[in-house]
């Protein structure tokens, strides 16, 4: 018998279930609030496991409450939401899924962040809590968010009544998968994960005959101008101690070869560890757009519209010291490292801060060490990165399920 009081032969067959249920919300990805198929899967597994259930909270996202006497509320989170990428793992379970981008265009989307492995592990953890209910004490509070990738599902849920339905938790834990060894856990106090700001920015030109250049402004030079200044703002305006990222993620301007057109569009991503430094760099786009708009003669002044942002997120200290313990007993030591700060981007951490209460947030090692010994392992938002599935799966669920019980009451 195990700790859940099935037998191993149960236990593989809930594994298999597992594994299974993974492959096919990897095969099945949905763009962000689009995630109508996986959050119905998600919504019937925690009924089935015996959960109070609500859908549709904040677009597709989707929460279910198992109360089990008096005790503190946990509240564990998944995302749910893919990306606009062309899967190349070449997994026989590889995402062939296009979806329209809400811009005219008709892009392919994959799980390139692991967010169904997240889905997976969260069912898991629901079910394997459920069957143990003995063990502890209070409510578990599972939440499947929608448009993590966009930074507005979390926003979305709360807004929408997450709390007022359910109760506000005592405390809120998520784990995420990243290219370090497949279980393997990664935990730290203070801050894990810094800012990141996403700007539209659209640049004005006058439109021409490809042969008359003379008679237009050409807004792809100025596009050129303005990406290669900005790559000068971290090299130069921020502190070699400091680290910051731009990226010019998108350029869109024309549709045909002997026409220069009217406008370009570049989307940027802007990332840093603090606020201090994220504010340097939403000046100097500010300063280097107008200004190499204003030296190309531009025929208005360009259009710098913000499009998604995430705060900084912190592990609560003294949780996150009660897990760091509570998985070293678990998992032992060796399996349970230190989370160093990334620039990333997350929007988990308003789930603690709307309700006052400490949140974890921890990564899940999800790689083939011996892959990322030959040093090509693909990493999140690649086209060829996902999970190994063992002990990927199993870990995920066991970590989630070891800190609901750390945060619970004793029966």
């Amino acid at each position: 018998m195990t700790e859940s009081g099935v037998t191993g032969g149960d236990m593989t067959a809930g594994r298999d279930d597992l594994a299974a249920l993974y492959k096919d919300l990897h095969r099945h990805p949905e763009p962000p609030f689009g995630e109508v198929r996986t959050a119905r899967i998600s919504a019937g597994r925690l009924r089935g496991a015996g959960f109070d259930v609500a859908t549709g909270i904040g677009g597709t996202g989707v929460a279910g409450a198992l109360r089990n006497g008096d005790g503190p509320i946990v509240l564990l989170r998944a995302d749910m939401d893919a990306l606009p990428l062309l899967e190349k793992t070449g997994l026989p379970y590889a995402s062939t899924v296009t979806a329209d981008d809400g811009q005219g265009e008709r892009v392919p989307l994959m799980h390139a962040c692991g967010h169904d492995m997240h889905v997976a592990c969260l069912v898991g953890a629901a079910e394997r809590l459920a069957r143990t209910r003995a063990r502890w004490r209070g409510t578990v509070l599972a939440v499947f968010q929608p448009a993590e990738e966009i930074a507005a599902g979390a926003r979305a849920m709360l807004d929408d009544g997450l709390y007022e339905r359910f109760g506000a938790p005592d405390v809120a834990v998520a784990q995420h998968v990243f290219p370090h060894p497949a279980g393997t856990l990664l935990l730290s106090p203070g801050q894990v994960v810094g800012t990141t700001e996403n700007l539209e920015v659209k640049l004005f030109g006058r439109g021409a005959h490809g042969a008359q250049p003379e008679r237009g402004v050409d807004p792809v030079v100025l596009a050129a101008a303005v990406i290669m200044r900005l790559q000068a703002i971290v090299a130069r305006e921020v502190a070699p101690a400091d680290r910051a990222v731009i990226t010019v993620a998108r350029v869109r301007a024309g549709h045909k070869e002997n026409v220069i057109p009217d406008e370009a569009v570049l989307t940027l991503n802007l990332r840093a560890l603090t606020g201090e430094v994220m504010r340097t760099l939403l000046s100097a786009v500010e300063r280097v757009v107008n200004a190499e708009a204003a030296a190309s003669g531009a025929t208005r002044p360009p259009q710098i519209r913000p499009l998604s942002s995430y705060p900084v997120l912190r592990n609560d200290p003294d949780a996150t010291a009660r897990l760091d313990e509570a998985f070293t007993r678990r998992f032992g030591s060796a399996r349970v490292a230190a989370l160093d700060p990334m620039l990333g981007g997350e929007d988990f951490g308003l789930f603690g801060e709307a309700a006052g209460v400490p949140s974890v947030f921890w990564g899940l090692g999800a790689t083939d060490p011996a892959r990322l010994a030959e040093g090509d392992a693909p990493g999140n938002h690649s086209p060829g990165f996902a999970p190994v599935i063992e002990p990927t799966l199993p870990t995920g669920v066991d970590a989630l399920t070891t800190a609901a019980r750390t945060f619970l009451g004793a029966p």
